[in-house]
């Protein structure tokens, strides 16, 4: 018996955006022990089986029914059906719509070439048309330069630094973080 193809949630000029499966704990596993990839996230600390299995998993596969998404996609290259890794838009409240957190995690090998900017843009957009956002925010380690020219890229606007008490100190962290948003009413008027 085979499992179900799960829906997409979107496609742009390269990327299918479709939910997570269980069946995705494999590349979830490889993506999240690079630790280039990890650097800004745990400091590029290994993750096992495990936690990818109680941690990571239920975290995307989570429904979110104000939007009626779950809010975390499976990121693959429309041409070669390769896991690039993930995007996520979901709501910061449970039951309101109307502030969406954007956000991405993507393979080294997909780095560069502009996939987070296409992913996020197409986000945003689904994001005001279809599921009632009123406003993205996204949040970054201020050092993390490369996040925050997709977050520029995809319209967001710098909002704050801030402090953080993380419980594991990261190279950078010193540094704080950084918010970026979008408003809806700014967003249309730039699609004019």
């Amino acid at each position: 018996m085979t499992s179900p193809v799960p829906p997409v949630l979107l496609e742009t000029a390269r990327l299918v955006l479709r939910p997570f499966t269980d069946a995705d704990a494999p590349a979830l596993l490889a993506l999240d022990n690079d630790p280039e990839v990890m650097r800004y996230i745990n400091g590029g600390r290994p993750v096992t089986a495990e936690e990818i299995r109680e941690r990571t998993l239920p975290r995307l596969l989570h429904d979110h029914p104000c939007t009626g998404t779950r809010g975390f996609w499976a990121a693959r290259e429309k041409a070669t059906g390769a896991f690039l890794g993930w995007f996520e838009l979901r709501p910061l409240a449970e039951d309101d719509p109307s502030v969406v957190e954007l956000g991405y995690r993507l393979a080294r090998a997909a780095w560069g070439r502009g996939y987070a900017s296409e992913g996020a843009r197409a986000l945003v957009r689904k994001g005001f048309t279809d599921l009632g956002a009123r406003r993205v925010t996204a949040t970054t380690m201020a050092v993390n330069t490369a996040s925050r020219r997709v977050m520029e890229k995809a319209g967001l606007t710098f909002l704050r630094a801030y402090a953080e008490d993380w419980p594991d100190t990261i190279e950078g962290s010193e540094h704080g973080e950084v918010e970026y948003v979008l408003t809806r009413e700014r967003w249309e008027a730039r699609q004019a």
